[in-house]
């Protein structure tokens, strides 16, 4: 992918500068937003790819700015938050982030994070094209997912999940697995953040989301993809 688009979302002069520097360094194109009312343009007009986003904004929380984002941006969107308890970030999670960092943090870390989403992005868009199963059907060219011809709003996180278990069919895997997979083994993520991203999934491709066929649950072990056939284009 060239020249990928990030929007960088902090009050503090110092951070974006130093973000920005890292960042741009690596080839991104950057943006930067003081607080929420000009992050909301920035994410209408600059159509950003990945959102570093900071909670503690002026004037409207990163909260209600992430809450807001998710009704017409699907971006990549990594917190920013000095606050790290669990509950947190399970909140952030259901409000549609992707990714979780507490301050303080080292820039160079954040950025090499940045660039290994990049990279398994483009992995994934080397992948068959179109693929169909039971009522659903997933167009990895433009990342879309479709049950019963009607298009899914999935956030990049569900859809990432669904392409793993995908990719996976016939094998269980943990949640540590998982969350190696979808954000790296860089940083730590609680395994519980992937039930709330699962349990948010099933909601929008299963016919009964209290009766799971294809994202069935391992007692004990994690996850598999259901025993459904897929067929690809």
């Amino acid at each position: 992918m060239n020249n990928p688009r990030i929007l960088i979302v902090d009050d503090e002069p110092l951070i974006i500068r130093t973000l920005s520097a890292y960042l741009q360094q690596e080839g991104f194109d950057c943006r930067e937003a003081v607080d929420g009312p000009v992050a909301l343009k920035a994410v209408k007009e600059f159509a950003p790819d990945f959102i570093i986003l900071d909670l503690m904004l002026p004037g409207m929380s990163g909260r209600e700015v992430l809450r807001r984002i998710r009704h017409f941006s699907e971006a990549h969107v990594m917190v920013l938050s000095a606050l790290g308890d669990e509950k947190d970030k399970v909140e952030l999670l259901k409000l549609g982030a992707d990714d979780y960092v507490v301050k303080p943090f080292s820039p160079r870390e954040l950025a090499a994070r940045i660039e290994a989403y990049f990279r398994r992005r483009n992995r994934e868009l080397q992948q068959p094209e179109i693929v169909r199963f039971a009522h659903i059907e997933v167009n990895r060219s433009k990342r879309e997912v479709l049950s019963g011809g009607h298009l899914i709003d999935l956030t990049p996180t569900e859809y990432k999940l669904m392409e793993v278990f995908i990719d996976s069919k016939g094998r269980v895997l943990s949640r540590g697995r998982l969350i190696e997979t979808i954000w790296g083994n860089d940083f730590f993520i609680e395994e519980r953040a992937i039930d709330v991203h699962i349990r948010r999934l099933r909601t929008k491709i299963e016919r009964d989301s209290s009766r799971p066929e294809i994202i069935l649950t391992s007692r004990g072990a994690g996850y598999r993809f259901g025993d459904v056939e897929l067929w690809y284009d």
